[in-house]
């Protein structure tokens, strides 16, 4: 049997409102093959969210037990909830031949860096922060404290964005799938991505 080549890994890091989730959202649709992995988190179910579709929702004691036995890939403490990623399901799932994308924050993407140089980090910001403040107060969800926090916690994200192998500015939401859509192709031509067919090709003119 031919064996399955694996899958890629990408972080997308983005400022909360910056569109990060509609974006890979509509990835997939564009994708079959990609692969989102659902991440842990303590904090609260939203209406409309279901367990195990937009997060793995668990008490602290429950994070803080898989956390200490080793079974988050990366982790990390945003405004006060502790968010993670399972390690078994991302390497069963680029094992499979899947191009996993972890929704993560600038901390949980150099977390991941760092365990594996070959991942791709991309970030996504806004045309402006004034854009980004509208963002927020228009999904309605926030009270203006929340909003000005999460206000400040976007520069923090923002200041880290140079970490990132890509950015892509989500001003033209289309335009912002087509690039984070190249930036998946481009990585699946790479050299060590194609040695399965470099090899067939050499090993015709040997």
């Amino acid at each position: 049997m031919k064996p399955v080549k694996k899958g890629q890994l990408l972080t997308v890091s983005a400022p909360s409102g910056a569109g990060k989730t509609s974006l890979v959202r509509a990835l997939m649709a564009l994708e079959a093959n990609i692969r989102v992995s659902v991440s842990h988190t303590t904090r609260p179910i939203r209406p409309g969210e279901q367990s195990g579709v937009n997060y793995h929702f668990v008490t602290r004691d429950e994070f803080e037990a898989k956390r200490d036995n080793g079974d988050f890939f990366e982790w990390a403490e945003v405004f006060g909830n502790f968010y993670g990623t399972a390690q078994e399901e991302v390497e069963t799932l680029v094992g499979s031949g899947f191009d996993v994308i972890l929704e993560i924050d600038w901390q949980g993407a150099k977390q991941v860096k760092t365990a594996l140089t070959d991942s791709c980090a991309v970030f996504i910001v806004p045309p402006s922060l004034e854009t980004l403040r509208r963002r927020l107060s228009d999904r309605g969800q926030d009270d203006d404290t929340v909003i000005n926090a999460r206000m400040a916690q976007a520069e923090a994200e923002l200041a880290h964005c140079g970490d990132g192998d890509y950015v892509v500015l989500n001003n033209d939401f289309d335009r912002a799938v087509e690039d984070l859509r190249a930036i998946i192709k481009a990585r699946s031509l790479r050299r060590e991505a194609q040695e399965e067919v470099l090899q067939a090709l050499l090993s015709q003119v040997e």
